[in-house]
């Protein structure tokens, strides 16, 4: 039968993506695999698919999806709402691990199953490749930082009684800068939530694997990556085999026959000279919110391009696109119209990174976000969201030091004037030009890690070698 190998990334659009990357990569050097990649759909919106999925699908033949069974209803437990969409992620995989069984069990009915690589949010799926006698990798979207924490993190839950959020300490924790205990994941703040039981089982469950397979590269995170390969993350336990392979980032599929509205707008501006402004799929604001980065933007001066979704309480109304007239100041679309732009929901922000035009860029700090900056050259400024986005803020200012911090009072509100100030620090300033060299160094670092003979493409080696 031929080889194989089968992906099973969380529903996440950025999770997805990263996958589907990681799989297009491995078919570089093992192009005689065939990558088969089972999909779940969360009961939320994670962000459209389906027309990325049927864009792989067209491209690349290697690459095969399987659509899990969706129910006609989730139990009350999954489609209840809560506090943290985690929560719904890990509940889903627990309610379809009976259907990845037999997903595993039918592809390896045409196909001798190399190894079944899965999602961080699907660890508890575990034990079922090794009911099937499957190596079983976990793939890594976020921070080689960001595992070292989780590794530790069974340590740190048997050192006190505490809610990280209750501590107000700042947490020692191997190959990471003195992190604030508040700024750890947000399902992590609190000992007595679902999520945070959930997050140490998978936290568990990483030491059982096969092995680790994270999107980063050991230069951009060499002190992360070294305490976990000395052991010091996991102190009374197995560490596995722990594989650097990126930066893994989203490459288009195909030739566009139109280019797009802000690209063509982009052409029109001096090189390095716009703020982009964007901050993921799940990304949203409320109603003051946008108006107060709208306020600081246009004090600011800078020229910028800036995505906006439909904020937080507009979100769920079933309205396609924002209302920009009624969401931004009044008047503020036609005073800025010279040296910015607004575009509703979404812009192909890998080409938007990578032109010349832009020299900044306003990110939520989502790691793969993170990485496109990072080769794209563009320095950021850091304002989290959600997740581990807060903790990754830490990482990106303190120790790679590619990114300024945007600062919110403590109801987590940024003021215009914050955002006016952190967008000229990185524009204008000596610490924006630090930075800015800093990244560019980082970009040439990722290409090295990439090429022949580089860390990455040592690691991904490595680690496909023993699939014959």
């Amino acid at each position: 039968m031929d080889p194989a190998i089968v992906l099973y990334p969380a529903p996440a659009i950025g999770h997805l993506i990263s996958m589907v990357e990681l799989g297009k990569l491995i078919l570089t050097f093992k192009p005689s695999l065939s990558i088969q990649i089972i999909i779940t759909t969360a009961p939320y919106n994670s962000g459209d698919t389906a027309p990325y999925i049927a864009t792989v699908t067209a491209t690349i033949p290697s690459i095969t999806f399987h659509h899990l069974p969706q129910p006609t209803s989730f139990p009350p437990s999954i489609s209840a709402s809560s506090l943290h969409h985690e929560n719904i992620l890990f509940e889903l995989t627990t309610f379809n691990k009976s259907a990845v069984h037999q997903a595993l069990s039918s592809i390896s009915q045409n196909y001798t199953l190399h190894a079944f690589i899965i999602d961080f949010f699907c660890a508890e799926t575990l034990p079922v490749s090794a009911q099937l006698k499957i190596p079983c990798f976990i793939f890594y979207t976020s921070a080689a930082s960001n595992l070292a924490a989780f590794l530790y993190l069974p340590t740190l839950h048997g050192n006190t009684m505490k809610s990280f959020k209750d501590q107000n300490i700042l947490l020692d924790i191997p190959g990471v800068p003195p992190m604030p205990s508040s700024d750890m994941g947000k399902p992590l703040l609190d000992r007595r939530d679902k999520a945070y039981d959930q997050f140490l089982a998978c936290a568990n469950y990483l030491c059982e694997s096969t092995g680790i397979i994270v999107n980063t590269f050991d230069s951009l995170e060499p002190t992360a990556i070294k305490a976990m390969l000395d052991g010091s993350c996991v102190p009374e336990g197995r560490t596995p085999p722990i594989h650097c392979i990126g930066p893994l980032i989203l490459t288009k599929e195909g030739k566009r026959n139109v280019r797009s509205e802000s690209l063509t707008w982009l052409d029109s501006q001096p090189s390095r000279s716009v703020v982009f402004l964007c901050f993921g799929s799940l990304g949203s604001f409320t109603v003051d919110q946008l108006r107060e980065i709208a306020v600081g933007l246009e004090k600011s001066r800078q020229r910028f391009l800036w995505v906006v979704r439909s904020p937080v309480s507009v979100a769920n109304s079933g309205l396609p696109d924002p209302d920009l007239d009624s969401l931004l100041p009044y008047g503020f679309l036609d005073r800025t119209k010279e040296k910015g732009m607004v575009v509703k929901n979404w812009v192909e922000q890998v080409e938007v990174l990578s032109h010349d035009s832009v020299g900044g860029f306003v990110s939520h700090c989502g790691w793969n976000s993170v990485l496109e900056a990072v080769c794209a050259g563009v320095p950021m400024v850091a304002w989290p969201l959600y997740a581990e986005q807060r903790f990754n803020r830490v990482v990106l200012v303190e120790e790679i030091k590619i990114a300024v911090p945007m600062n919110e009072c403590e109801d987590g509100f940024v003021s215009s004037h914050e955002v006016e100030k952190r967008v000229n620090e990185l524009m204008n300033s000596e610490r924006g030009e630090s930075v800015r060299s800093r990244v560019v160094r980082m970009k040439n670092e990722a290409k090295a890690a990439m090429a022949n003979g580089g860390s990455s493409q040592v690691a991904l080696t490595k680690l496909i070698e023993p699939w014959k």
